[in-house]
């Protein structure tokens, strides 16, 4: 998908990109050219309206360029699945622009209270990864009844960057450039078109990605990040232990040697562990087209190896790391900073044990 010199001009900006905290202009034009925040757009919005198969091949390759970019086009494009869950005239509005992204959390941390035909919304919402460039904000909240906040009626807010105070609390080790502050909102007023629910369509704009089940959607995009920082980690090591190739030789007869078959077996484990997602996912997509019910069991399984796969990639990366003396525990070497993007990626509540 990505050109050579799109390729470079992204891994040239991977110190920018964590130093600023965010995408500079230049890598989110990359973004805007590819649609790659329209992944599950309808072509009538101006998206690709991608299978998932194929979309799961785009987060890789992207987070195998770097870790925060990667993570980004995945959360970016993940927001296109509320699409058929919102008011058609408001979804229009919001989705047709080219550099549409929504940010936001799935923590029902706010409340939305009634008044006649508008939400008053307040609440404070962690982890809104794009906050810095989002075109819109969607936010869950518990719907304020007789003036107690109602446990299970949750309604998730549509809000604009002019709602929203960000607040700059981002601190992970990891997956620095991702923006992923805390986003608060104090008393906005909102019409209820700018709500929605995920149990309720709206408008015809759905294809067969929306209708897929959203645990397993999740998981799939996650680990399809972690496998592509995964690729990156061993590339790295790669050249790393061939620049210290000398050095080692000199001091550790055996050291290259030893090091490059560890990282031959890392890599027949990591192929190993990609041909199977893929084929699961696979798998599981053309149950869905063919209009067949996951079972319990499909899940479930899906589940346990998207765990385990990523479990897999950040012990090996762990176990390669250690050959790599200073360098690996300096924050300014390439291979320490995917590595710590790596283990951030892994963190996310889908993938840990």
């Amino acid at each position: 998908m990505f050109s050579v010199s799109e390729i470079e001009m992204i891994k040239s900006s991977s110190d920018k990109i964590e130093r600023l905290g965010t995408l500079p202009e230049n890598i989110l034009q990359i973004i805007y050219d590819h649609k790659l925040f329209k992944l599950f757009v309808p072509n009538e919005l101006g998206g690709k309206n991608l299978e998932l198969p194929e979309a799961l091949k785009v987060f890789q390759e992207a987070s195998s360029i770097d870790g925060s970019f990667g993570w980004l086009v995945t959360i970016g494009s993940g927001g296109n699945m509320f699409i058929p869950c919102m008011d058609k005239n408001v979804c229009e509005a919001l989705f047709r622009p080219a550099n549409a992204v929504i940010a936001g959390s799935g923590y029902p941390t706010g409340t939305a209270v009634k008044i006649g035909d508008v939400y008053q919304v307040s609440g404070e919402w962690k982890y809104c990864s794009g906050s810095e460039y989002a075109s819109f904000f969607t936010a869950n909240c518990l719907v304020k009844e007789n003036g107690s906040a109602a446990a299970d009626h949750i309604i998730s807010c549509i809000l604009m960057p002019e709602d929203v105070n960000i607040i700059q609390d981002w601190d992970a080790f990891g997956l620095k450039g991702t923006g992923s502050h805390s986003i608060k909102v104090d008393t906005v007023k909102i019409p209820e078109s700018r709500t929605f629910t995920l149990l309720q369509h709206k408008n015809n704009y759905g294809g067969l990605v929306h209708s897929f089940p959203f645990l397993p959607f999740s998981e799939a995009s996650f680990t399809a990040v972690c496998l592509g920082i995964g690729q990156d980690f061993l590339r790295e090591t790669k050249v790393s232990s061939f620049r210290k190739k000398e050095i080692w030789s000199t001091h550790h007869e055996e050291r290259y040697e030893n090091v490059t078959n560890l990282i031959e077996e890392q890599a027949k484990l990591f192929q190993e562990k990609e041909e199977v997602f893929y084929t699961l996912i696979e798998e599981l997509w053309h149950k869905h087209k063919a209009n067949n019910e996951l079972t319990q069991q499909d899940l479930q399984e899906f589940t346990q190896f998207c765990k385990s796969c990523v479990n897999v990639l950040i012990d090996g990366a762990n176990t390669l790391i250690r050959y790599f003396g200073m360098e690996a525990v300096k924050e300014s070497s390439t291979l320490n900073r995917i590595w710590r993007n790596l283990y951030t990626a892994g963190q996310h509540g889908f993938l840990t044990p």
